[in-house]
């Protein structure tokens, strides 16, 4: 298979926050994709642009058609996305229709910077679906796999799961 090289844009959301007291208040930080990568040996060509950061909660119109228009203009065919998990099948919809471009958003359930997290698991999904993945937009969370327009996250089982 040929080496391509992959685009990660990050949004912000669970992946990325900091927690600073037992209230939960917390902030979106810098990304921590890179390190996750380095940590993994990562050594397939990528790049990092980070376009915003945000709880998915706080993603507007605006937003969306700005991560939109990131995917449409990126050299790169095969493109990851960090986003928070409560509007990332919104985002995916945002997203349908692009031609030639293989789409996986991730995120996690708990931030990255958590010992138990799923965040490097989850990107580490990702990654892999989008080299292998056909054009289209995905969803890698909790061990698949998704049709972004076939899924929604389940808040009573905190996954995600098929419709």
């Amino acid at each position: 298979m040929p080496v391509t090289q992959v685009l990660i844009l990050t949004t912000g959301g669970t992946i990325d926050k900091l927690y600073f007291d037992a209230l939960s208040t917390y902030q979106i930080g810098d990304t921590v994709v890179d390190r996750l990568l380095h940590t993994a040996r990562v050594t397939l060509p990528h790049r990092i642009v980070g376009l915003m950061r945000k709880d998915s909660l706080e993603l507007s119109d605006k937003d969306r058609a700005a991560i939109r228009d990131a995917v449409t203009h990126a050299p790169e065919d095969r493109i990851v996305i960090t986003h928070g998990t409560d509007t990332m099948t919104e985002t995916a919809q945002a997203l349908s229709g692009l031609e030639g471009k293989t789409v996986v958003l991730v995120g996690a359930l708990s931030p990255a910077r958590f010992a138990e997290s799923d965040a490097a698991f989850n990107l580490g999904m990702a990654f892999a679906t989008a080299q292998v993945a056909p054009p289209g937009v995905w969803i890698a969370m909790n061990g698949t796999v998704f049709d972004g327009a076939k899924v929604r996250k389940d808040r009573s089982q905190n996954a995600f799961v098929p419709v």
